[in-house]
């Protein structure tokens, strides 16, 4: 049988998609088990699959996999269903749910290579110890600097590094588009490489974002915060999730989407008088203490 996974989107529900995929391999055992995904990377080491495409290399996938064949085919993306829009179960869950798998539990994982880590730890060699921050999030061609729905409000952001500083060498996981913070090195590379750096840190400050999954993958307790999104639908418990105070302005939902807020939204549409009100700094602050 050949089984058909197909993952649509970013790099973290790519990485949460692992979790789908550990449950497809316990059901279909035997299968032949082809992942389609926009990030390839994510899948490289895993024993679950045994071929990976991306959506520019599936020419012929009905031919070679489909056609005359027993295949099962499993396309339909989650965020369309009424179980993710009224946050009533986590997207893995739901996730293997929709597609009638036995849901037991399972985690994102990712396969890093003894070589991977010797290569890549050789560029993290600093004096000392390392605190990963990723306090922005959204793609290379995400247009907003500041998306208030799910990032750390920069003045926030700037006295925690400061208040760090002295004693951790900071790394920021960002695009080159993002805002350099004072006192942060800058972690630019590629995600397998991102990975290897959180298996060397000390502390994590993180938000709903691709190298959150990434920790989680690896199994790395990290500070998570949240704004618009929900650590009951893309959360875990492994990790200390932080929620932002209740807005002090009434937010404007008078518009035409299912979800309350969108994962990108502008700063003129901020439901705060401040930006020190989205979140309490000390609280933040005494959950890294406490990593």
């Amino acid at each position: 049988m050949n089984v058909i996974f197909q993952v649509d989107g970013g790099l973290g529900k790519s990485i949460m998609a692992t979790a789908v995929l550990k449950a497809i391999k316990k059901q279909y055992s035997k299968a032949n088990i082809i992942v389609v995904s926009s990030y390839p990377d994510v899948f490289i080491g895993n024993p679950n699959v045994n071929k990976v495409l991306t959506h520019e290399t599936m020419s012929g996938i009905y031919e070679k996999y489909i056609m005359g064949k027993d295949a099962k085919v499993f396309v339909t993306d989650p965020y369309t269903t009424s179980s993710y829009i009224t946050e009533e179960k986590h997207l893995i869950q739901l996730w293997c749910e929709m597609y009638g798998l036995n849901y037991d539990g399972e985690k994102p994982e990712l396969f890093i290579s003894k070589a991977e880590k010797q290569y890549f730890e050789s560029f993290y060699k600093l004096d000392k110890p390392i605190m990963v921050i990723q306090p922005h999030g959204g793609a290379i061609n995400q247009p907003l600097k500041y998306g208030w729905t799910r990032d750390i409000p920069q003045p926030i952001m700037q006295d925690i590094i400061n208040h760090y500083a002295k004693d951790y060498a900071i790394l920021h996981v960002k695009r080159e588009d993002q805002i350099i913070y004072e006192n942060t090195f800058q972690a630019l590379d590629s995600f397998r490489s991102i990975a290897v750096l959180l298996s060397m840190s000390k502390k994590r400050l993180l938000i709903d974002s691709s190298v959150m999954h990434i920790a989680t993958a690896l199994n790395l307790p990290s500070v998570v915060t949240w704004v618009g999104t929900n650590p009951k639908v893309f959360g875990f418990d492994i990790h200390t999730n932080i929620m932002a105070n209740e807005p002090t302005k009434k937010p404007d939902l008078n518009h035409p989407h299912y979800s309350k807020y969108l994962l990108f939204q502008d700063i003129s549409s901020i439901p705060y008088n401040d930006l020190y009100e989205v979140f309490d700094i000390q609280k933040i602050v005494d959950a890294i203490d406490q990593q």
